[in-house]
């Protein structure tokens, strides 16, 4: 069977708002495929709005770019591949949602300098108390808050050290962190990172660390990682970051540690339950700074780019009949 007999009844949707340039490059990938697109600008970096594809071509299409309404996953009867714009492909991956034959693939690489960059952020502020004097200064408050932490000399205990664990520990290793890295395979070293060690290693590691940065994917081994046990193991000068997935850590035992002061600060830019309910306690704690789920995104104007190269990439390897980079577990 030659390329273009392969390719015969395959329609791709490309729901990723691009510009001009970016389209041709979409066109030229995808050869004799024929390719429609729905990128609706105003919307993109909002990753609760859902891809906008008309009925007609639901039936028809063999490969989406973008997020579509999981409730309506049925009606893609034709479709082999989904490339979301998304690092996170949760909600396509649920048991008898889609078909074990549909490949999908993330944007997974597109988010790692913007969240790696807003989790170190998020550690200054909480090493240097300006969470504290942002309060303060609300209250038109002039106040000493007492002293502060140094990266420098410090350990990062790095948990998740894909793209953007790797970014995060980059940056904590410049600011002259001594870097510990925890993964399924302990065996494969990654940039930034110092020491790489297992999940059985976890709570040897906890008592070792100043900084905690979790950048972890959803899975069922890792819910509530951090706990009331292992958040107990942690220094009281302690910092926790989260830019992974939120239900990684147990959000009632971090505020329960951080009203009794038994750990210094956590940040957070994701959680369990979002948005966090207004009446969570961790809304309450001065040492708790909370972003609503925004690190990524389109926030960095750089992650737009890095998501139309993956997606480029991965059109022209579907038309060419070749493996798909970072095919999703499920």
């Amino acid at each position: 069977m030659n390329e273009h007999q392969h390719n015969q009844g395959k329609l791709i949707v490309n729901c990723i708002p691009v510009d001009e340039k970016d389209r041709q490059r979409f066109i030229e990938a995808a050869g004799d495929v024929p390719i429609e697109f729905y990128g609706d600008p105003e919307h993109y970096g909002d990753m609760k709005v859902k891809a906008q594809i008309p009925e007609e071509l639901r039936g028809r299409a063999t490969a989406v770019l973008g997020n579509f309404d999981p409730a309506i996953a049925d009606q893609f009867t034709s479709l082999e591949w989904l490339q979301t714009w998304s690092a996170g492909v949760d909600a396509y991956i649920k048991p008898g949602l889609l078909p074990e034959s549909v490949k999908i693939t993330s944007a997974t690489g597109a988010y790692g300098q913007s969240v790696g960059e807003h989790m170190i952020a998020m550690m200054w502020a909480l090493m240097k108390n300006f969470t504290r004097y942002m309060r303060d200064q609300t209250e038109h408050q002039w106040k000493d808050e007492g002293t502060v932490l140094t990266p420098n000399g410090a350990t990062a205990l790095v948990i998740g050290t894909g793209d953007i664990g790797s970014h995060f520990a980059g940056l904590a290793k410049g600011a002259g962190m001594h870097t510990l890295g925890v993964r399924r395979s302990a065996d494969k070293p990654v940039d930034g990172v110092d020491e790489m060690h297992g999940f059985d290693e976890l709570d040897s590691l906890l008592p070792q660390a100043d900084v905690v940065a979790l950048s972890l994917p959803r899975a069922a081994d890792t819910h509530h990682l951090l706990d009331a046990r292992r958040i107990g193991l942690l220094k009281k000068d302690a910092i926790v970051i989260n830019g992974g997935r939120g239900d990684a850590i147990d959000d009632d035992a971090l505020a329960d540690a951080l009203s009794r002061n038994a750990i210094r600060g956590a940040g957070l830019d994701v959680f369990e339950t979002e948005p966090l309910p207004p009446t969570h306690p961790l809304w309450d704690q001065p040492q708790c700074l909370i972003t609503p789920h925004i690190a990524g995104g389109s926030h960095l104007a750089s992650n737009d780019a890095h998501i139309v190269d993956i997606a480029v990439a991965n059109v022209r390897r579907y038309v060419n009949g070749e493996p798909l980079q970072d095919n999703a577990h499920r």
